[in-house]
């Protein structure tokens, strides 16, 4: 009896390529797809200046002396800095609609931009919008139980604690037992006066 011999290099054959096909032309699509960082920067930077990017961004680089060269240098070596300009740039600067939750998860440059959705004209910003959405997540984070830091709130001219801090320190102060010291001469006159002060516990 001859053996069958089964040629399992060309069981999926025929799926690879459309699988690859896609993959590739999707990933394309990804507007950072073979962009540099000095090159999507200086589109930025050109479009919107660095006021804008910082009151957006706040990332230090685009407020102390800020420049192309010294940005691009500082956000080559941050990840989480890169990774918040790259994500203006695609939803802001190119105007993308809004990322699925599966690709939210991705890095910006791993994303698939589906093939339906096309750069559209930049976003308008403006310092009056950046203030806003800096309210709107300041209410977001109040409403989910975050309070103020140290800095914020001494930067609006209160004290340093929040409400909440300042709550749990009165609390604590209020429940406090008061202890009395005494002088060992304090604590034996106060023993002659009361003869059952030594059984007290």
């Amino acid at each position: 009896m001859m053996p069958i011999l089964i040629d399992t290099q060309n069981i999926h054959r025929p799926l690879l390529p459309d699988i690859i096909m896609t993959d590739e032309i999707n990933y394309q699509n990804n507007p950072l797809h073979g962009l540099g960082l000095k090159e999507l920067l200086t589109q930025i930077v050109d479009h919107y200046g660095f006021e804008i990017l910082y009151a957006y961004l706040n990332i230090n680089c685009f407020k102390t002396n800020p420049s192309i060269e010294s940005s691009v240098k500082f956000l080559k070596k941050t990840d989480w800095a890169r990774e918040k300009v790259e994500i203006f740039y695609l939803y802001k600067f190119k105007n993308l609609p809004r990322v699925s939750s599966e690709q939210f998860a991705l890095s910006p440059r791993d994303r698939i931009i589906p093939e339906g959705q096309t750069p559209r004209e930049p976003a308008e910003l403006s310092l009056e919008d950046a203030e806003r959405m800096r309210e709107k997540q300041a209410l977001k984070a109040a409403e989910h139980g975050k309070t103020k830091s140290y800095r914020s709130s001494r930067s609006n001219g209160k004290q340093g604690y929040s409400s909440k801090e300042e709550n749990a320190r009165d609390k604590q102060e209020r429940w406090k037992p008061e202890r009395k010291t005494t002088t060992p001469t304090q604590a034996s006159s106060d023993n002659d006066d009361d003869p059952w002060a030594k059984w007290r516990k």
